[in-house]
């Protein structure tokens, strides 16, 4: 006997019901009203955004605000009245906003209505409003020059009134991480209290501790202006929101996972400043940075950059991007996700949920006339066949792919099916970089060198020299001893660190008429480094060596 799901059939209907309509609002948007439509079901909703218009205005009018970028607020409208709109522009203008409409549908317009409850219900809580304003983020960022001192400012703003506390906490943490110029910040939760640290310059550093009371309003709150799901606890949950700073957006990622003693967050902080590194400051050697300029600026090949996560490796690519510019050239990326935009270039950012991946999106940047592709990383087989199919049909592609070192990029790639004898014609150059810390060169100091680095460094300069490697430019000579060199101290200025900033070291294999002939081989690494040397290219310890002995950066952080 057949059985009839009624409640099937009813969610069924209803799922083609809403692909109907939104269907008509596309339709409508582009050929009635000529506007962009807009489908919010998967589209995060901002809750600052929701303030600009309140949730009776937004009902009666059938609007909804969702996003705020810099002064312009997005709004998705049910019905595009010219008098509706002119009115609500005239209004946002006069608190400094230019509103950017949007045609939806009413299931689009309703998810954003339900935001207003949270939004209610937060400004009655103990965390205090939504907002994060710039204006107290940049006098915040005034008394914080350490980590010392968000500690400090933390304490006495736990003075004020209890409702503010949680405000005021959010508001310092991220202030005091814009300050030091951290990457990422990290909540977690232990067992008899919750560690408060920041990333700077790779390395974790410990700020404060703090109780559990303030730890749950502070995840309630996070979780607010990220997006998430705020009684959703035992599963991970992914959100993003955006504070502006000196004219600046910094997009902050949220990610949250469940743990022994509550939810681990990490808000990563995307500062546009700190991918503004250009070509010529990457820390690339010199020689190195004048061939690589050259190989960059080819109409055609493929160069890969590997290396660990966190190596730099897309604010290389990107520094790439920026020097070959031009507005006569089509530059595309797929990355994921977009962390940093580049004016004059198309970025997309893959969506497995849509089956928009690295190979898709490659497929469909192919497709619209480019003269540059940046791949975020070359994963699969697919995706680097047809990464090599496109730097020899005249494109230049930029991408990324994960080894250890730079011979360790052409075994990789015929280990993905890649044709040795097509690999020839299309990979230009692979490059390895590490990131190492600076040397705050306000506060470090000479010391004298031990027996065994006085021995590592006399070796790897001497291997280099026996490679043909030319370090002459340096002032360096491989028969002496070194007798002194450079330690971390710490000061003020690198908040009692020792360290201030990062710089990359690299090592590069030119696909030359000497690698050409060893591909054909399928060779291993050992086999690639031995040719390689012959290219006079600093390897990444004696490209470190050289680093440590110009005062740069220490022989720990080589080592490690």
């Amino acid at each position: 006997m057949v059985q009839f799901d009624d409640e099937k059939q009813k969610r069924k209907l209803a799922e083609i019901r809403k692909v109907e309509e939104e269907d008509l609002v596309n339709i409508l948007a582009s050929e009635k009203y000529n506007m962009p439509s807009i489908d919010l079901a998967s589209v995060i909703i901002e809750n600052e955004a929701l303030r600009y218009v309140s949730e009776k205005e937004a009902r009666e009018i059938g609007v909804a605000p969702f996003k705020i970028l810099g002064k312009n607020i997005h709004i998705a409208v049910k019905s595009p009245q010219k008098e509706i709109m002119e009115e609500l522009k005239t209004k946002l203008e006069e608190k400094g906003y230019a509103p950017i409409f949007y045609m939806a549908s009413q299931s689009s317009l309703e998810k954003v209505w339900k935001r207003y409850q949270e939004l209610s219900f937060a400004s009655k809580s103990k965390t205090g409003g939504l907002d994060i304003s710039s204006e107290t983020i940049l006098s915040l960022g005034k008394k914080i020059k350490t980590i010392k001192d968000i500690e400090q400012v933390i304490i006495e703003s736990a003075q004020t009134s209890e409702i503010h506390v949680i405000s005021h906490m959010l508001e310092i943490i991220l202030a005091g991480a814009i300050s030091t110029k951290a990457s990422d910040i990290h909540i977690e939760p232990e067992k008899e209290k919750v560690r408060l640290r920041f990333r700077l310059d790779g390395v974790l550093q410990d700020i404060l501790f703090f109780d559990y009371r303030k730890y749950k309003l502070l995840n309630s709150r996070i979780k607010l202006l990220s997006g998430l799901k705020l009684t959703l606890d035992k599963k991970a949950q992914d959100g993003r929101f955006s504070i502006f700073f000196q004219e600046e957006e910094i997009g902050i990622r949220t990610s949250t996972i469940p743990g022994a003693y509550g939810e681990s967050i990490v808000m990563r902080l995307l500062d546009p400043s700190t991918i503004g590194v250009s070509f010529n400051e990457l820390g690339i050697e010199p020689r190195l940075l004048e061939r690589l300029e050259k190989e960059i600026q080819k109409p055609n090949g493929l160069i890969l950059a590997t290396g660990p996560t966190g190596s730099g490796k897309t604010t290389t690519l990107y520094a790439f991007l920026k020097k070959i510019y031009n507005p006569e050239i089509k530059i595309i990326t797929i990355e994921d996700p977009i962390e940093y935009h580049l004016d004059g270039i198309t970025q997309t950012q893959t969506n497995t949920k849509e089956d928009y991946t690295f190979l898709n999106g490659l497929r469909s940047a192919l497709r619209q006339d480019p003269d540059v592709v940046m791949v975020g990383e070359i994963r699969d087989d697919e995706t680097a066949k047809i990464a090599i199919d496109a730097a020899l049909t005249g494109h230049l592609v930029l991408s990324t792919l994960h080894t250890n070192n730079a011979a360790g990029v052409i075994p990789r790639l015929i280990d993905l099916g890649v044709n040795p004898k097509i690999l020839i014609a299309a990979l230009s150059v692979s490059i390895a970089q590490r990131l190492v810390r600076k040397l705050c060169n306000n506060c470090k100091k000479e010391r004298p060198s031990s027996p065994e680095e006085k021995q590592k460094i006399k070796m790897i300069l001497q291997g280099a020299i026996a490679s043909g490697k030319d370090i002459s430019i340096y002032n360096i000579n491989p028969e002496k001893d070194v007798e002194i060199l450079w330690e971390a101290v710490g000061c003020y200025k690198c908040g009692s660190i020792g360290y201030k900033g990062r710089i990359g070291i690299f090592e590069a294999i030119l696909t030359d008429a000497e690698i050409e002939k060893i591909i054909i081989e399928n060779p291993g690494e050992r086999e690639i480094n031995k040719i390689a040397n012959k290219q006079g290219i600093l390897n990444m310890k004696e490209d470190g060596i050289i680093k440590i002995l110009t005062g740069i950066t220490t022989f720990e952080e080589i080592e490690n």
